[in-house]
């Protein structure tokens, strides 16, 4: 690795995490208020394996769940959680010649993983989820397997723009199948800016904090004009909608202001757009998909997951005291489930002011 290249990298962190949250695991007295909820959730979507499970989806278990699961239960010290995640998780998705994960795993089908293509939102997650168990545990081999994965997604997941110099790389939803005669097709959700700023510093892998620094501007730059949307083309000539992909802002973008909050980018325009949209909504619901053009709610939920995304989001931006983050519910079905749980580590973490009310 040349010098310019370690220097832009570091750049690219200063940049990320300078104002970077802390570790709920540094907030015990935190943490404790959010174990109740934590074994509600596991008791709802965990089985006695160690596998996440989405009832919506054919009760089928993937990356992004398992990474999610392992990731929450580092966070709240459940050593014996985490560990049967983990197992579960490489002896049925980390099946790649690589250390990469496929992306879903079915119970009743007779091939239960029919596609062995990654999803680098489930790898990042789990390589984050590893590196805070490995401290927290105290496993130094669940450090070497993040590190592992982190040089894997470097090599089959890190793109360069099409736009040449002066553009970051950014992280491709998986190794194959998203280039395009002209580029590549992004999910900007898929990059976590806080996790890959955290594995980037361990690692020494600058090119993660760059790809770090490219998903945020890409955010920016789509924030100018509406909602970030779940899906976009990446092209020489700048960024837009991709063939066959939602461009509206859907399940998949909500958890774009989530991952920007978590981070610490409190001001970024994302917040500001997605809070915009979800002000304009009846009282008692939520939007769940936003017309990219208009800001209008094109479909819409009472589920308190998906309301506490919406109103951690507005508090952040409208700079409030105090939230209208809903209780918790175990009725909740795994997704919104799991997005409502880390937007309570979120507040706690990066926005404190943002406390339910």
């Amino acid at each position: 690795m040349n010098r310019r290249s370690v220097l832009s990298g570091m750049a690219a962190l200063a940049g990320l995490i300078g104002s970077a949250p802390a570790s709920l695991a540094q907030n015990p007295g935190l943490e404790a208020k959010l174990q109740d909820v934590w074994q509600a959730w596991r008791d709802a979507n965990l089985d006695a394996t160690g596998r996440v499970i989405d009832q919506f989806q054919s009760n089928a278990s993937h990356s992004e769940g398992q990474g999610y699961g392992m990731l929450l239960a580092a966070t709240m010290g459940d050593q014996r959680s985490f560990d049967r995640m983990e197992t579960w998780t490489r002896l049925n998705l980390a099946i790649r010649p690589d250390n990469l994960m496929a992306w879903r795993w079915f119970p009743d089908e007779p091939i239960r993983v029919p596609d062995l293509n990654n999803a680098s939102d489930g790898d990042l997650f789990r390589a984050w989820a590893l590196l805070r168990a490995s401290q927290r545990f105290n496993v130094p081999s669940y450090r070497e397997t993040a590190r592992q994965i982190v040089t894997d997604l470097i090599a089959t997941c890190i793109a360069r723009h099409p736009g040449g110099e002066g553009f970051d790389p950014l992280l491709l939803p998986g190794a194959e199948g998203f280039g395009t005669a002209e580029g590549f097709i992004y999910n900007p959700c898929y990059a976590m800016p806080l996790a890959m700023t955290e594995l980037a510093t361990e690692f020494d892998a600058p090119v993660l904090a760059q790809a770090a620094r490219g998903a945020v501007e890409v955010s920016r730059s789509l924030a100018q004009t509406g909602v970030v949307p779940d899906w976009v083309e990446v092209t020489p000539a700048g960024l837009r909608a991709a063939e066959g992909f939602s461009f509206d802002a859907g399940y998949e973008a909500m958890r774009i202001p989530l991952y920007l909050i978590w981070s610490g980018l409190t001001d970024h325009p994302a917040i500001l757009r997605y809070a915009e949209a979800q002000e304009r909504v009846s009282a008692g619901l939520v939007a769940t998909v936003i017309d990219r053009d208009t800001g209008a709610a094109l479909s819409t939920s009472d589920d308190p997951g998906y309301k506490a995304i919406s109103a951690l989001a507005t508090c952040t931006a409208r700079r409030s005291v105090g939230s209208d983050i809903p209780p918790f519910s175990a009725s909740s079905p795994y997704y919104p489930a799991t997005l409502q749980l880390f937007a309570m580590v979120a507040q706690i973490e990066a926005s404190p002011m943002c406390i339910p009310i």
